[in-house]
């Protein structure tokens, strides 16, 4: 083989690895893009269920990107009635325990789902009157 040949040879190896290397470098680009897009919802407060079997009533910001936040936060307590063994529901907003935090930073891999809160269920009438209540 020629000199000129092992040098044809080694310039189309070249172009070959880096035509490989900018082949992979964009599908990675466009990877990491699609999956940062994230979803928005039609709602102002969604249901959000942990995998800890936790659910939390909130604005739901970041949704399918690495770092979810949960603001105006709100989750069910059920009180029981000793007399009546009647169970009552009671919507607490979170924000006024000892921390008072303001917002959830969600590890994305514990949502095991999110679901819109409906504007005329009994969790957005509830939440209607909790900040009614507080101005």
């Amino acid at each position: 083989m020629s000199r000129d040949q092992r040098g044809i040879g080694l310039v189309q190896v070249v172009w070959t690895v880096t035509g490989i290397m900018v082949t992979v470098v964009a599908a990675m680009y466009i990877a990491r893009t699609l999956r940062k897009q994230d979803v928005t919802f039609t709602t102002p407060y969604q249901a959000v269920l942990l995998t800890n079997g936790s659910v939390y009533f909130g604005k739901l910001n970041g949704y399918g990107s690495p770092h979810p936040v949960l603001t105006d936060v709100y989750y069910i307590v059920s009180q029981s009635n000793t007399e009546t063994k009647q169970v009552n529901n009671v919507l607490i907003r979170r924000g006024h325990e000892l921390h008072e935090p303001d917002r959830m930073y969600l590890n994305p891999n514990q949502i095991l789902f999110v679901e819109p809160v409906g504007p005329h269920s009994q969790v957005a009438q509830k939440i209607a009157a909790a900040e009614q209540s507080a101005h």
